[in-house]
């Protein structure tokens, strides 16, 4: 194998496909990238097992062939050649080694057979659809955070993705949850996407499709195919195919409260800044903030017997009954990140219910946070 390939497009393929190699494996194949030369094209692709990232890019080939080399070494390596330059693989057909080169810069890294590499099996995807990168990217950002690490509710490793009826328009929707929270999203569903049987998408390939999406321009459209064990998410020539979580997602429209009658709303910035000073005196375990409504004023407060107490003051939208309800200060931080209005909007019923969240500037989009005793 030998070829030349300009080193910006070849720093671009690898930081699509390397996130995927896991740093520490016990299968030495593993921690390789599988580069594949041919005709003009430079295939590039790396596994976990679980899932599999690919991308092509254009090269010039002197010579045909594919061998696999250290994925994080390559891509270290790439990184920290100059930009501009043309670089040049060749494979050593005695010692097996990758010759890079670059200018008077040369590395050789070692390899292991590309026969020996494996990817994972094809298979039917019954059901397929195209989204603008921007919509696609917007469901991903606006539910992901709520993603549960507690590995023992493995079903709730990742977000869920479905069509469904609402207001007899058909959406696409996105929904995550921990059990203490859950973020919902939906957008108008593209043709084939109305009738999308619910998939767990886990959660490293949530992060790894999101980074695709970052190298997508703002018109560009996103392929997804799912099937009952894989999604394949195709970006320009970069490729993501991962399996599912196997497992039911709960029925989550049973905890977003229907019928909160008491509305607080609040501008956005302010309180968001508010939550992170007083939460600096919280407990680090329950990091509680309690929330004491008044006629249009809002109270944060923190009180902990060791490290202090911390009040204030908010002006607010509020007409009804005093009341009081803590919630954790990092989930609420979470939820006025997703805010992209100046107002957020919360919906009450009393201390020990679930609130619901809403943003003004995308009623598409909503959250709901359990409460904390305080």
């Amino acid at each position: 194998m030998k070829l030349t390939i300009d080193r910006g497009a070849l720093m671009k393929a690898l930081s699509h496909v390397q996130n995927v190699v896991e740093r520490r494996n016990t299968i030495p194949i593993l921690s390789n990238v599988l580069i594949d030369a041919e005709g003009t094209s430079l295939r590039l692709t790396a596994t976990d097992l679980d899932m599999e990232a690919s991308d092509t890019t254009i090269a010039h080939i002197e010579k045909a062939g594919s061998v696999t080399a250290p994925a994080q070494t390559l891509f270290d390596v790439v990184r920290k050649l100059p930009d501009g330059s043309d670089i040049g693989l060749l494979l050593d057909a005695e010692t097996r080694r990758l010759t890079i080169t670059a200018g008077r810069s040369r590395f050789a890294l070692p390899t292991l057979p590309a026969d020996d590499f494996q990817t994972m099996s094809k298979e039917e995807a019954p059901n397929s659809f195209d989204i603008p990168a921007a919509d696609f990217r917007r469901l991903i950002d606006k539910t992901r955070f709520a993603i549960s690490t507690e590995e023992t509710r493995y079903y709730l490793n990742g977000v869920y993705m479905h069509g469904a009826e609402v207001g007899g328009k058909a959406k696409l929707r996105t929904v995550a949850t921990d059990g203490h929270r859950l973020a919902l999203a939906e957008a108008d569903a593209p043709a084939g996407a109305a009738t999308l049987p619910g998939v767990i998408i886990p959660r490293k390939a949530v992060a790894e499709i999101r980074r695709l999406l970052d190298d997508a321009t703002q018109d560009s459209n996103v392929s997804v195919s799912t099937s009952e064990s894989k999604i394949v998410v195709k970006v320009g020539d970069a490729v993501i195919t991962s399996k599912l979580i196997d497992g039911s997602f709960p029925d989550y429209t049973r905890v977003i409260p229907q019928s909160n009658s008491k509305i607080l709303i609040l501008k956005n910035a302010e309180f968001k800044s508010a939550v992170d000073r007083v939460a600096t005196v919280s407990a680090e375990r329950s990091r509680s903030v309690k929330l004491s409504l008044t006629a249009d004023k809002l109270v944060l407060q923190v009180s902990n017997a060791e490290t202090g107490q911390g009040v204030e003051e908010l002006e607010a939208t509020y007409s009804d009954e005093d009341m009081e309800i803590g919630f954790n200060a990092r989930y609420l931080l979470d939820v006025t990140q997703q805010i992209e209005g100046d107002e957020i909007r919360f919906e009450l019923n009393d201390g020990a219910s679930s609130a619901r969240v809403t943003d003004l500037a995308d009623p598409a989009a909503q959250y709901v946070l359990m409460p904390l005793r305080v």
